[in-house]
């Protein structure tokens, strides 16, 4: 059996890594540098658990498509050059990513994880009786303004059994509150989920409190991790030196600071937005969730709340909000769904989604026996949050990995 496991990073990769780890019955000590846990990154993202829909940013035609957002004013996608050799490192890597073979291959290697993690979460929740976070099957319509890329659409579906494709007429009937919007089709997939992925970190820490095996150290800012003949031996958190047996780093996009002599940790912060609109008796919001194809933007309604979030903004390690990019997200929700909440009383917040090149995480073993990582999901972090836990617990556990890793396993180190 695996020894005390000390985790970095208190957000849902690291929470739910715990939890993992937990009903392994492994001990864990989990270090955050907030005096919160699941309230960054974590705290208001688009709240889709959408599993069929994991396709990477990084595709053929991409890089020129992405040039044509940027001379527009409304784009999805905003780049600040900097001088940051990381930053352009990351983008040379990114471009490289942007071929169709390889874009498929990366997808296959993500699907495979979101639906472990689909599966891994039905089972907390089923066999736990993990609940509280407003999770619903409520099923997703990706939406399309334009023709041609609908045609695209239908003809590449990722799962032909579990995806249909819909007109506009079968779009308004089966989500009413789409009567009145620009969209030609749909591309509908029954099976989706939606959640709150703070309320679920809050669920998790309340259930690894209860149990006894989790040791939370809050508002510590780990500044550095000895190590000696390939191990690591300790972390230091300031002047406290703290020893580990085994370490995970799940720190998000933070964790390349972490990173030890001859590791690369290829990661860069994609900012995105959302809104948080109250649902009230006179609105009419969307029961399904809702990807708006040609604009980026994802609808999802949880409990009574609309959630709309947007945007890839790659402009450095800056967490502030850009009023300019809510305004744009609000107002063309407010185009697209006029009546789906009150957009008077939104709430706004930014996050840095740790983005790999590839789209593909870094989940397991380093060159260093005993430390771990779980890190670089990207935009798919909730939705892949329960399975790279369940992966990383599994190999640290030494017990056969419950999906092929191939693709998945680090190349670091």
């Amino acid at each position: 059996m695996a020894q005390r496991v000390c985790i970095i990073g208190g957000g849902v990769i690291g929470l739910t890594t715990a939890y993992a780890l937990v009903r392994d019955g492994i001990d864990v000590t989990l270090i955050e540098a907030r005096d919160s846990l699941g309230s960054e990154t974590s705290f208001a993202n688009g709240g889709q658990l959408s599993y069929r829909y994991v396709a990477p940013l990084a595709d053929a035609g991409v890089p020129l498509q992405a040039l044509g957002w940027m001379l527009r004013g409304d784009s999805p996608l905003k780049l600040r050059p900097r001088l940051d050799p990381a930053q352009w490192r990351w983008m040379a890597s990114f471009l490289a990513a942007c071929r169709r073979s390889v874009n498929q291959r990366n997808g296959a290697h993500l699907l495979r994880l979101a639906l472990l993690s689909q599966s891994t979460l039905q089972g907390w929740r089923e066999e736990d009786r993990l609940d509280g976070f407003d999770w619903r099957r409520n099923g997703k319509l990706v939406t399309f303004r334009e023709a041609a890329s609908f045609e695209h659409a239908r003809h590449g579906l990722a799962d032909p059994q579990q995806q249909h494709v819909l007109s506009r007429a079968e779009c308004a009937q089966l989500e009413p509150a789409l009567a009145e919007a620009p969209f030609v089709g749909a591309i509908y997939t029954p099976d989706e989920e939606v959640a709150d992925c703070h309320a679920f970190c809050q669920q998790l820490l309340a259930r690894l409190q209860a149990s006894g095996r989790c040791e939370f150290l809050l508002g510590r800012k780990v500044t550095g991790i000895r190590h000696v003949d390939g191990a690591v031996q300790a972390v230091e958190m300031g002047s406290q030196v703290l020893p580990v047996e085994q370490l995970v780093i799940a720190a998000g996009h933070r964790s390349p600071a972490l990173a030890l002599p001859g590791m690369n940790l290829p990661l860069y912060p994609l900012k995105g937005y959302s809104l948080t609109l109250p649902i009230r008796a006179e609105h009419r919001a969307p029961e399904l969730s809702i990807t708006d194809y040609n604009r980026k933007i994802v609808y999802a309604r949880i409990g009574d709340q609309l959630r709309v979030a947007a945007m890839v903004d790659i402009v450095g390690f800056d967490p502030a909000l850009d009023p300019k990019r809510l305004a744009l997200i609000k107002r063309q929700a407010q185009e697209t769904l006029p009546n789906a909440g009150d957009y008077d009383a939104a709430i706004e917040w930014a996050g840095m989604r740790p983005a790999t090149p590839s789209g593909v995480p870094l989940i397991g073993a380093t060159a260093y026996r005993n430390l771990w990582l779980n890190l670089g999901h990207g935009a798919l972090g909730f939705t892949l949050a329960c399975g790279s836990a369940r992966l990383l617990s599994e190999l640290i556990a030494r017990r056969a990995p419950s999906i092929e890793m191939q693709g998945l396993a680090p190349r670091v180190a």
